[in-house]
C-alpha cells in the first residue's frame, strides 16, 4: 500500500516523464522520415511530367550511351571533356523523349513491333546506315547481314564457354550496340509519327483559304505617293510620353512571355595551359621519345604515355590517322621517327615512329569452321581431323555441314577492325588471315577453342603500316 500511494503521490511527475519519452520517439521517427526524403531527393537527378530520375538511373542511360561511342570510335575511354558533353546530351535526349511519349500517349501514338521490322527489312533510315550490317559490295544496310549476325550470336551463347573470351566480348559489345539501335528506331519513329500528325494538323482555314485565293486573283490599281525617311527633319517630329504608353499599351500582348525567364551575368574565363604545365609535358614527351628510339615495349610505351591515339601491333592504312598523321606518313621511311613536335591544328604534341610498311589487301572473303569440344585436346583432335579431311580434298561445305555450320563466305575489310584496340585472340586471327595467301587454310588456335580459316579472296592491295603515333594534347593541370 506504502508503495501505491508514493507512485500516485508522484503521478504527475510519471506522466510528464512518460510523454517526454513519446515525444522524443515519435520525433526522432519523423526526423528518419524527414532525413529519408531529403536522402531520396538527393538521388534524384530530375522529374519530367511527375516521372523522377534516379542518378543510379541516369548513370546506367550514361554507360549505356559510352559504350555505343566506345564501340564505334574504338576508343578504350572517354575524356572527362567528353564524358561531360556525353552526360549533356544524354540528358537532352532523354527529355525530348519522354516529352514525345507524353504528348504520343495522349494522341493514342504508338510504334508496334511489325513497324520496326518493316524499318530493318527496308533499310533506307540513315540509323541503320551506321552500323557494320553493311554489304560489303554495295556499302548499304544488309538486313540478311544483321540476320545472320543475331543467329550467330543466338548461338554463340550456347556455347560460350567454348569460345575465345575476346571473340565472345567483341559479340557482346556488337550486340548491346545493335540493341541500342533498335530502340533509338523506335525513338525516332514515335518522333517522326508525331512530327508528321502536327505537320497535318495546321491546315488553313475558310478565312485562311479566302484570302490567299483573293490575294491571287484579285488586282487593284493603286496610285502611290511615297515620302523618304530621310526627308523629314528630326526636330519636326515630337513624341510624347503619352504617344509611347499608347503605343505599348496597343503592342503588350506581343511582348507577353508564358514561361519564366531569368537574368544571368557570368564570365568566360578561358583556361590555358601554363608555362609550367608546358614544361611538364615536354619533358615527358622528351622521355617518351627517348624510349621509342631505343625500342622499348612499345605497348608500355604507350600506356604511359596518356596519348589520345592507341597502339595496334598490326599494320594499318594510313585513312584512321588524322589528317597531319596521315600526310607524313608516305614521306617518311622504315625506322625513322620524328622528334616531339607542336601541331597547332589540335594543340597538341606529337611523335611519329615508322616500324614497318607493307602491302596488304583491304578486303579479304573467307569462311571458317568453329571447332568445339569438351576440353582442348578434343577440339585440338577434332580441328585436326578436319584439316586431314581438307587436305584429303574433302570440300569446305560439306565439313562445316557436318558440324552444324554453313561454312558462308563473307568479307572482311580493313575498316571492320583498324583503330579498334586488338590484342590476345584477336590480334592473332586478323594477323593470321591478313597474311594468308587465296586458297590457303590455316588452323588458328585461341585460348580457349580453335577455328579452321579459307581465305578466298584478297582485293585492293594498299599500304599499311606498322607506326607509333603518340599525340597528347596541351591541357592545364588539374
Amino acid at each position: 500500500m506504502a508503495t501505491l500511494q508514493k507512485i500516485r503521490a508522484k503521478g504527475p511527475l510519471l506522466v510528464i516523464v512518460i510523454g517526454l519519452a513519446l515525444f522524443a520517439f515519435i520525433a526522432e521517427e519523423a526526423m528518419r522520415s524527414i532525413q529519408s526524403a531529403s536522402n531520396e531527393s538527393k538521388q534524384q537527378v530530375g522529374e519530367i511530367y511527375g516521372e523522377r530520375i534516379s542518378v543510379h538511373e541516369f548513370q546506367n542511360l550514361v554507360d549505356e550511351y559510352a559504350e555505343v561511342v566506345k564501340f564505334t570510335s574504338g576508343n578504350s575511354a572517354l575524356n572527362d571533356q567528353q564524358l561531360t558533353q556525353l552526360r549533356d546530351q544524354v540528358w537532352n535526349t532523354y527529355v525530348n523523349n519522354k516529352l514525345i511519349e507524353h504528348e504520343a500517349e495522349e494522341l493514342g501514338l504508338t510504334v508496334t513491333d511489325t513497324e520496326i521490322q518493316s524499318i530493318i527489312s527496308e533499310g533506307n533510315s540513315p540509323i541503320l546506315m551506321q552500323t557494320p550490317f553493311r554489304n560489303e559490295q554495295t556499302g548499304r544496310f544488309d538486313a540478311n547481314v544483321l540476320k545472320k549476325f543475331l543467329t550467330d550470336y543466338e548461338g554463340m551463347k550456347t556455347k560460350s564457354e567454348q569460345m575465345p573470351a575476346e571473340y565472345m566480348d567483341y559479340y557482346n559489345s556488337l550486340y548491346k550496340f545493335w540493341m541500342f539501335i533498335e530502340k533509338t528506331l523506335r525513338q525516332e519513329s514515335l518522333a517522326q509519327k508525331y512530327q508528321v500528325l502536327l505537320s497535318k494538323a495546321m491546315l488553313g482555314n475558310k478565312i485562311i483559304d479566302k484570302a490567299a485565293f483573293e490575294a491571287r486573283t484579285n488586282e487593284s490599281d493603286i496610285i502611290m505617293a511615297a515620302v523618304p525617311y530621310s526627308t523629314i527633319n528630326d526636330k519636326d517630329i515630337k513624341v510624347e510620353e503619352s504617344d509611347l504608353k499608347a503605343k505599348y499599351n496597343e503592342l503588350k500582348e506581343r511582348f507577353k512571355q508564358t514561361a519564366e525567364s531569368r537574368d544571368i551575368k557570368f564570365i568566360d574565363v578561358q583556361v590555358k595551359a601554363s608555362a609550367a604545365d608546358k614544361a611538364a609535358l615536354d619533358k615527358d614527351m622528351a622521355e617518351t621519345a627517348t624510349a621509342l628510339a631505343a625500342g622499348g615495349d612499345i605497348a608500355k610505351i604507350f600506356r604511359e604515355s596518356g596519348s589520345t591515339i592507341n597502339y595496334s601491333p598490326l599494320p594499318v592504312s594510313k585513312n584512321i590517322f588524322p589528317n597531319d598523321i596521315a600526310s607524313q606518313l608516305d614521306s617518311m621511311a622504315v625506322g625513322q621517327m620524328k622528334a616531339p613536335y607542336y601541331y597547332a591544328g589540335d594543340n597538341t604534341m606529337n611523335i611519329i615512329k615508322v616500324i614497318n610498311k607493307i602491302s596488304a589487301p583491304d578486303s579479304i572473303q573467307l569462311r571458317q569452321i568453329q571447332v568445339a569440344g569438351a576440353d582442348m585436346n578434343a577440339i585440338q583432335k577434332t580441328a585436326d581431323s578436319i584439316m586431314t579431311a581438307l587436305h584429303n580434298g574433302v570440300a569446305f561445305d560439306s565439313i562445316a555441314k557436318k558440324y552444324n555450320q554453313t561454312g558462308e563466305k563473307t568479307w572482311i575489310t580493313s575498316r571492320n577492325y583498324e583503330g579498334a584496340p586488338l590484342d590476345g585472340d584477336n590480334l592473332k586471327f586478323i594477323k593470321t588471315i591478313t597474311n594468308m595467301p587465296v586458297n590457303a587454310t590455316e588452323k588458328i588456335d585461341f585460348t580457349q577453342g580453335c577455328i579452321i580459316a579459307q581465305v578466298t579472296d584478297r582485293r585492293a592491295m594498299i599500304n599499311k603500316y606498322d607506326v607509333a603515333v603518340i599525340k597528347c594534347p596541351i591541357e592545364f593541370s588539374k
